[in-house]
């Protein structure tokens, strides 16, 4: 059977099973909706917690930056997996003592007062969105290479279903369609993984065969012959860096940090009856994120030595199917500049836009469907003729290996999982933030249980409609578009969690201006250098030579030197409000999370 066929078994088998224990699991209450009802074992808890927190991000494009960047992406393999220890161990343990599943419904409480609660639903909106567009963009990518559909075809796609679940199930639904999410997620990056370590070096297990020697009879290391591959092509050695450190610094910390504000991970842990259970769920979920990011850099190193054996200097008449295939969905492009029909690949620029479809001119080819183009430099001093998307090389990797059908259709049902998984916490959140935080706590907080149900289910609806406009407007990369809503996290919520769980004099004036400050920094900064408002701006005009995706470090320690400047100015927190400060920091149990 050919792989189209094998990706609609797959798939719709996987779909068909989501939707399944989405009707099996519906939510019929508001604490249901909300946070399952409180009563997920552990070891549940913690498969759905690493399927929410294993993303697109994770699951497609971290080993594609990886791939290309070498190195340098380590930045989000450190940051991201620091960054889930650091919720773990520091905060989530208190936060679930405090009893509020909310991050809006913790800082309103823990700063009594609703101008900040709306401050907090605003930037969980912000942070949330900004998310979704990232999963959004890879639920497209697979769908347009593996289903042959228009990539705004594919997001429409994923819509569908995670509006089916998210909106009928809630959390509860949600909770165990991302169970079963994890385990096809695991498995379909797991397999071809341990096919290529074996091709390629020998060994069965990834990660050995990453440090280890590959089976072309030379000797050599396979990163010692990566960094001799790419070298002879003109790019930077893979081992080497090209980063400023103080990027790579800032990168890693802004990932890190923005992970403690991140609301969907954080709900999970009132999934959970106790705070002893809350922290077990952490540590099971640890282990299960720590399979896929361990593997990683081997994917990542395997699919590069495989691309470059394949695609350079080779006659385009004997590239095989998987290249033309992904041609059609302009996220891969070739040019013949020198009319020599074999394709160079080499270190030079390539850009991927829009515009109207035309025949090569002056050097610059356009390909691609729905009116997508690659535009390949056309100086003639520069001899690449390639453009490759980052965010294919995970999905490519098993076509590139020659595995079978079924292997490639696996590792697309696997991509759509880790997209949805994560798509379905953020719309929980942030139609959980209408419902509880915006109508129930300040608007109606007389509503029943019944309507507050609907404006549940309506505001995650509309959070919908609104992530598939996001996903088919990414503004970067799968992976690239996450690390910008991790840098909006940490300028506005990290600090007013932190210093509301450990500084007791912290006060609603100082948090208030700390969030509104920190996110208003971050979101001018990447409005004007990554998307270019406000006149724009290249690389060499960044503030302290720190990137976008970094710069969320920069607007959270501006966010917290406000935050304690003003509160030390302003009038200190109530007694009582003081007093739950430093309840929450005794390691007791607690009781059920409360939905009211």
């Amino acid at each position: 059977m050919s792989v189209q066929t094998w990706t609609f078994i797959i798939v719709g088998l996987t779909f068909a099973l989501y939707i399944g224990i989405a009707i099996w699991s519906r939510a019929s209450s508001t604490k249901e909706f909300y946070v399952a009802g409180g009563g997920v074992h552990p070891i549940v808890n913690g498969m759905a917690t690493a399927a929410d927190w294993m993303s697109a991000a994770s699951f497609i494009s971290m080993a594609g930056l990886i791939s290309f960047m070498g190195y340098d992406g380590g930045v989000y393999l450190m940051g991201w997996t620091g960054g889930y220890v650091l919720l773990a161990l520091l905060l989530a343990p208190y936060l679930r003592k405090f009893g509020k599943f909310t991050v809006p419904d913790f800082i309103g409480d823990r700063y009594y007062s609703n101008i900040a609660r709306t401050v907090a639903v605003v930037c969980a909106i912000i942070v949330s969105f900004t998310y979704v567009a990232g999963q959004m963009r890879g639920v497209g990518v697979v769908f347009s290479r593996f289903l042959e559909v228009p990539i705004n075809t594919g997001v429409y796609f994923g819509m569908a279903i995670v509006f089916f679940y998210a909106v009928l199930g809630g959390m509860k639904g949600i909770t165990y369609t991302q169970v079963a999410q994890y385990c096809v997620l695991i498995f379909a990056y797991m397999v071809p993984a341990i096919f290529i370590s074996l091709s390629i070096t020998g060994h069965a297990i990834p990660q050995l065969g990453f440090i280890g020697k590959v089976t072309d009879g030379s000797g050599t290391f396979l990163l010692d012959k990566l960094d001799q591959l790419n070298v002879e092509l003109g790019f930077a050695e893979y081992m080497d860096g090209s980063k400023k450190m103080i990027d790579v610094f800032a990168i890693t910390f802004a990932l890190m940090v923005g992970t403690a504000g991140l609301p969907h991970v954080i709900v999970r842990f009132f999934t959970v009856p106790r705070v002893k259970d809350a922290r077990l769920s952490a540590g099971w979920a640890l282990l299960f994120i720590a399979i896929l990011y361990t593997t990683a850099p081997a994917i990542a190193a395997f699919a590069r030595t495989n691309l470059i054996n394949t695609v350079s200097n080779r006659p385009y008449s004997e590239m095989p199917e998987w290249f033309k295939k992904w041609e059609v969905t302009a996220l891969l492009g070739w040019v013949d500049k020198n009319n020599d029909g074999v394709i160079q690949y080499s270190k030079g620029t390539a850009i991927v836009g829009k515009g109207p479809v035309q025949e090569k001119e002056n050097g610059v080819a356009v390909r691609g469907a729905s009116g997508e183009v690659v535009v390949t430099n056309a100086d003639p001093a520069n001899p690449n003729e390639l453009y490759i998307d980052q965010d294919i090389m995970v999905l490519a990797n098993p076509e590139i290996a020659g595995l079978p059908a079924w292997v490639i259709a696996l590792v697309a049902a696997g991509g759509l999982a880790a997209a949805l998984s994560t798509a379905a916490g953020l719309l929980l959140v942030i139609s959980t933030s209408l419902s509880h935080d915006l109508i129930k706590k300040q608007f109606r907080p007389d509503i029943s249980e019944k309507a507050e149900l609907w404006w549940a289910r309506g505001g995650a609806a509309m959070a919908v409609m609104v992530a598939g406009y996001f996903g088919i407007h990414p503004p970067g990369f799968v992976a690239a578009t996450v690390a910008l809503a991790f840098g909006l996290a940490a300028a506005s919520f990290f600090p007013a969690i932190i210093l509301g769980i450990f500084d007791k004099r912290m006060n609603r004036e100082g948090a208030i201006s700390g969030m509104v400050v920190g996110i208003t920094l971050m979101l001018y900064y990447m409005l004007k250098y990554k998307l270019n408002y406000f006149g724009g701006g290249t690389a060499d005009d960044w503030w302290f030579g720190i990137s976008p995706e970094g710069f969320g470090s920069v607007a959270m320690f501006v966010n917290m030197i406000i935050s304690l400047v003003v509160s030390r100015l302003t009038a200190p927190p109530p007694a009582d409000v003081q007093a739950i400060v430093e309840d929450i920091r005794i390691p007791r149990g607690a009781g059920e999370a409360q939905a009211h």
